[in-house]
């Protein structure tokens, strides 16, 4: 089971594969779909979650600390998000969370040079916040 289409935070990538990205510093309301998997991109470890979680180290405002574990992890969320709910999530949803989203967006054939908009316009206009995000993301595809 994935994601509702409308649901908030929910990118739909080209292929129809949906994603939630969001903020950890605004709590899930009570309501809200749970995720099967989530992956936190934070500069320390999360705090244990209730459904399978990975952790990627990738400090606020920065790059991952290891590029080769990013790329494995951004292309096994890409895997699971066919068939079960996936999210990403950094602080405040924006600076790394839209950079995530941009290389699943460029995993699921948007050119890399026109993913940041793609994930702008579809998931929040203040994604990817620094020039290095926003370079690394070109990058991801080669």
């Amino acid at each position: 089971m994935t994601w509702d289409k409308g649901a908030t935070g929910v990118l739909e990538l080209p292929s129809g594969r949906l994603v939630r990205g969001r903020g950890l510093r605004r709590p899930l309301a009570e309501d809200a779909a749970r995720p099967d998997f989530g992956v936190y991109l934070l500069g320390a470890a999360p705090p244990p979650q209730p459904w399978e979680a990975r952790w990627l180290r990738w400090p606020d405002f920065r790059l991952p600390s290891d590029r080769a574990e990013a790329r494995s992890v951004l292309a096994e969320v890409w895997e699971r998000s066919a068939d079960e709910r996936v999210e990403l999530a950094c602080g405040g949803g924006r600076g790394r969370t839209g950079t995530a989203l941009a290389c699943l967006a460029v995993l699921d054939g948007v050119p890399p040079e026109r993913a940041v908009a793609y994930v702008r316009s579809r998931y929040d206009r203040r994604a990817v916040e620094t020039p290095w995000q926003k370079s690394y993301v070109r990058r991801f595809g080669g």
